[in-house]
């Protein structure tokens, strides 16, 4: 199977914030975006389908994450493994939510060394895959 069946819309973008209650504020506030989660230095949006990730840090002008989504995350990063590309962990889960469903994900870099990752919704069902 080729990649391009692996790979699917942008799922979540990433940027940092230095003060995430100012962001949030903004964001939800002021552009009116719904709050989907939110943690510790992070809030999660959704911008018309697509999660909008704030992230605070001291230093903002980190580069955006493009996350693209994927029905099967470990077939997509084996297929991508077997073209090369190097992950900078294997996929795992980073978020559990009530359902039972995790958030899945596994970072890599483009040639340009710019952020990119696979993201999965694993239903409790799929999770021992």
């Amino acid at each position: 199977m080729t990649l391009a069946a692996f790979l699917g819309p942008i799922g979540q973008i990433a940027r940092t914030v230095k003060d995430i209650a100012a962001a949030k504020a903004w964001y939800g506030d002021v552009l009116g975006l719904p709050l989907l989660i939110e943690a510790q230095g992070m809030a999660f949006f959704d911008a018309g389908g697509i999660r909008l990730y704030l992230q605070q840090s001291e230093d903002a002008s980190a580069e955006s994450i493009l996350y693209f989504r994927v029905a099967d995350i470990k077939a997509a990063h084996a297929d991508l493994v077997a073209k090369g590309v190097a992950f900078l962990q294997p996929p795992h889960a980073v978020h559990r939510h009530a359902d039972g469903a995790e958030e899945w994900l596994a970072f890599f870099a483009d040639p340009e060394k710019r952020p990119l990752a696979l993201m999965a919704l694993v239903r409790p069902e799929a999770s021992n895959m």
